[in-house]
This record gives structure tokens, C-alpha cells and sequence, in this order.
């Protein structure tokens, strides 16, 4: 397997002016990146692997018929939906550990095809039901049990990310529903978990036309807590980058360089890893995709994958240091 790195030294002055993370909390943690893999095209069967940072002890932790996708780490969990054991892509929400050892079904309702986030140190999800007559985000507990609802009031909302404190989200929304040709086109938008306040954080550039309807203005959303920024992918002047930008709105940042077409991605609990998946299409048009890891600090990016199957949507999953 083949592995890649990168230095951003046209970014050095954007990691030297970041908040860095203390080298020994650093080292102190192991990661593993875990993953969605399209293992049969034909008959729409996605995996979650996971895999060291080296890209070595590939497994597959889900290993089911149908469609399995992490949409989040929790601690030492990998968060994933799953339509086991009920009809074509109706998903719920399950558990299991980064080798995909000991499962367990949190329960709770139908989700949506979404990410989602935890807070007070993972006794709280914050999910995107697919409930008849009802349009909100719901937070849930680990047995998926209804805590509260907020309303975002909005016709799309999606992929809620909590503030450091948990006293807010973020997410990306648009007062058109996703549909084309109505003008549907998203951004994100922070509103308190009380459903108040609602304001939108990001403003897609009006001379930047390069984004299909379908495609991320402002992609997922991730609220990083060891820095109070938020970060997120977007399709401008012909890419697909990562951005940072404060919740104030001020700040906006550009992450990764223009050799790379990046999409979903995750930090690792400690602040000091971004993992994405980018697309790595040849020259000869046959589409793929692999995981990358960055480091925020230094701005050295690794490649994790080199298959030919689809990895996307990556999450770094923290492990247990035998030591």
C-alpha cells in the first residue's frame, strides 16, 4: 500500500498563528481512522473499515448486507446508521468499537441520511430524525431515548455539529428545500439548543458560480473544541477545499491546497489531526476516492488509502494506549 505526504509550506503562516495543541497531550493518543467503503456497487452494499494512520490492519467492523456508514466518533465509538434488520436505507443508529468487536443498537427514531454530534461526554447525541409531521434536530440519550428537540425553523436543515459548551449547534441549512431549480442552495447557519437566535455563519461568494445545486456550498459542518473554530468543505473556483472560520463569522480560512479535491471530514478529540477523504480520480477517468490525514499544526498531509474502492467519510477514533 502506498502512502503520500505533503507539506503546505504556502500555508505555514495560517498553522503558525493556530492555537497549538500541548505535545504531550498529543502523544498520548492513539488513533485509528475509521471509514465508508462501497464494497459492492451493484447491489448498493457499503462497509465502515477501519485502519491505522499508516493505512496498515485494514478491517471491515460492519461486514453486513445493505448500507453502514460512520457519521461520527464518539471517545472510542464509531457512531454509524445501518438499514439491518428493517427495509432499503431506513437507518437507525448503532455503536460499535474502532475493530468492530462488540456491537449494540442505540435505539431512538429513524435517522436521516445525516452527521450528527455528542456533547457532556457522549450521554447526549444530537441526531436528524426521519419522523412524519415533525422537523427537528433531536437529542437523544445513549439508550435513544428523546431528551429535547430544537427547531431550526428552517425548510432544509442537516448535520449538526455542538459548540464547545454544547449550548449551541451549527449546521447546514437553507430556506429552500433541497430540490432543483428553486433556488435551493446551502449554508450554515448557529442556533442555540433552546431553538433561539438562529444566524448564518457562512456566505457563498455571489461571483463563484463553479457549485451545482447538488454539490456542498458549505459542506458538514465540525465545531473543533480545543480552538472554538468550525470547520467545513465547500466547492469554489473549480475545487472542493476545507475551510476554518470562528463563530463570529470572522476569520475565514482556506486549509488544504489546490492539488487536492476534498470532501467530508473529522478532527480527532485532541485537536491536533483533520481526517478527509479526497478525491483521487487517474488520469485514465476512473473515479475513486481515499483518506488523507493532516496535521493542523505543521500542515503535513499523509495519505491513509490507496485502494480501489470508494473511501469516504472518514472519523478518527481514539483507542486505548496499553500503556
Amino acid at each position: 500500500m502506498k502512502h503520500l505526504t505533503y507539506i503546505l509550506i504556502t500555508t505555514g503562516l495560517l498553522f503558525a498563528c493556530a492555537t497549538e495543541v500541548k505535545d504531550d497531550n498529543a502523544k498520548s493518543k492513539i488513533y485509528r481512522a475509521a471509514y465508508n467503503v462501497l464494497t459492492d456497487q451493484e447491489n448498493d452494499n457499503y462497509e465502515v473499515f477501519s485502519a491505522n494512520l499508516d493505512g496498515t490492519d485494514v478491517i471491515n467492523i460492519t461486514n453486513l448486507d445493505g448500507v453502514e456508514w460512520t457519521y461520527r466518533s464518539m471517545n472510542d465509538k464509531v457512531l454509524y446508521i445501518s438499514d439491518r434488520d428493517t427495509c432499503y436505507r431506513c437507518y437507525f443508529l448503532y455503536e460499535t468499537d474502532a475493530l468492530g468487536q462488540e456491537h449494540r443498537r442505540i435505539g431512538g427514531p429513524q435517522l436521516k441520511d445525516s452527521w450528527m454530534d455528542f456533547r457532556k461526554g457522549g450521554d447526549e447525541i444530537i441526531v436528524n430524525p426521519k419522523v412524519e409531521n415533525d422537523s427537528a434536530f433531536y437529542i437523544i440519550n445513549r439508550n435513544g431515548e428523546l431528551i429535547q428537540k430544537v427547531y431550526t425553523g428552517m425548510a432544509y436543515f442537516s448535520d449538526p455539529s455542538f459548540s464547545p459548551d454544547g449550548s449551541k449547534i451549527v449546521f447546514r441549512g437553507s430556506n429552500k428545500r433541497f430540490k432543483a431549480n428553486i433556488g435551493y442552495q446551502d449554508e450554515l447557519y448557529i442556533i442555540g439548543v433552546d431553538g433561539h437566535n438562529l444566524r448564518q455563519l457562512t456566505n457563498y461568494p455571489e461571483s463563484d458560480t463553479t457549485a451545482k445545486w447538488w454539490q456542498y456550498h458549505a459542506g458538514p459542518p465540525y465545531w473543533e473544541p480545543t480552538r472554538d473554530l468550525i470547520t467545513f468543505h465547500s466547492v469554489q473556483q473549480g475545487g472542493s477545499f476545507l475551510f476554518q472560520i470562528n463563530p463570529d463569522g470572522s476569520q475565514l480560512k482556506k486549509l488544504t491546497p489546490d492539488s487536492l479535491k476534498v470532501g467530508w471530514h473529522n478532527w480527532s478529540s485532541d485537536g491536533s489531526l483533520i481526517t478527509f477523504d479526497v478525491n483521487t480520480t487517474g488520469s485514465d477517468g476512473k473515479m475513486n476516492f481515499d483518506i488523507f490525514v493532516m496535521n493542523y499544526n505543521t500542515g503535513e498531509i499523509t495519505q491513509v488509502t490507496n485502494e480501489t474502492l470508494f473511501a469516504q467519510s472518514a472519523v478518527l477514533v481514539e483507542m486505548k494506549n496499553p500503556d
